[in-house]
């Protein structure tokens, strides 16, 4: 009978370490939206990404996806510009991160962000948004610091400017 106990605590402390972070990924749901990244050619490229605007969503992230597809990604929108830092702690695959200003201007690129890491990553300047990409996909589209990333948020609003 001891046995059995211990082999059901076991069974469930398995749960909980293999299934937890899964279940953890899906109380939060993200909307799609159309992105297109402006190179400084003029060329665009269209993709549709998950948004991320509420604290929950802006705290989840991309954190315990086991994949994401190379033409996805996820933006999110911090409502006005702040100092941003992101890290990559619970986030099962490395990422580009796009760390955009009011315009939708490319201030910083940070490539192949190591997956699990917790070092802080991001510019000294303030920004609005940071676009998520699988690791490589900045290099992939050719995008370089002062290229565009063309969404809503980034229309000119005085507030958010600030």
């Amino acid at each position: 009978m001891r046995l059995g106990r211990l082999g059901l605590a076991l069974v469930l402390l398995i749960g909980l370490v293999v299934g937890g972070p899964s279940i953890a990924a899906q109380t939060v749901e993200f909307g799609s939206t159309r992105v297109e990244l402006v190179a400084a050619n003029g060329h665009r490229t269209p993709l549709m990404v998950e948004l991320a605007a509420t604290p929950e969503q802006l705290e989840q992230g991309l954190m315990f996806r086991p994949y994401l597809a190379p033409e996805a990604g996820m933006l999110f929108d911090f409502g006005r510009p702040r100092l941003v830092a992101m890290w990559m702690k619970n986030t099962l695959i490395p990422l580009d991160m796009l760390f955009l200003d009011a315009a939708g201007r490319i201030v910083h690129i940070e490539a192949n962000a190591e997956p699990g890491s917790l070092q802080p990553r991001g510019p000294v300047q303030k920004v609005l948004a940071v676009l998520e990409l699988p690791a490589g996909g900045a290099a992939r589209f050719g995008l370089r610091l002062g290229d565009r990333v063309a969404h809503p948020i980034f229309e000119q609003d005085p507030v958010k400017s600030q």
